[in-house]
């Protein structure tokens, strides 16, 4: 997948743009992103918010190394499978960008 790809994808599936990054937010705030794509020029890394504020990578790899999932579309390669709560947070979300 290419940034542009995974960009789309990620908003498409209810992720929300916050300081420039694709972000997901708690339910109960959704102005205070908890995870982020950060999207740089040849990797993409997901990072978590720690309690303190400060954003801890989990994962990441090159554009190259993702593909998306036959079945679901969910991007592989860079954890958004494999973390537990992922899923989760990203049907919370998505359901908040349709119902909303």
């Amino acid at each position: 997948m290419t940034k542009e790809e995974l960009s789309a994808w990620a908003l498409r599936t209810g992720w929300k743009t916050i300081d420039g990054h694709p972000s997901l937010t708690r339910p109960g705030k959704p102005k205070d992103a908890i995870v982020r794509l950060v999207l740089k020029t040849t990797v993409a890394n997901v990072e978590i918010r720690k309690p303190s504020g400060k954003w801890d990578k989990v994962a990441g790899a090159a554009y190259g190394a993702i593909a998306p999932d036959p079945d679901t579309g969910v991007p592989r390669g860079i954890g958004l499978v494999s973390t537990t709560g992922f899923a989760k947070l990203m049907q919370d979300n998505r359901d908040a960008a349709v119902f909303g």
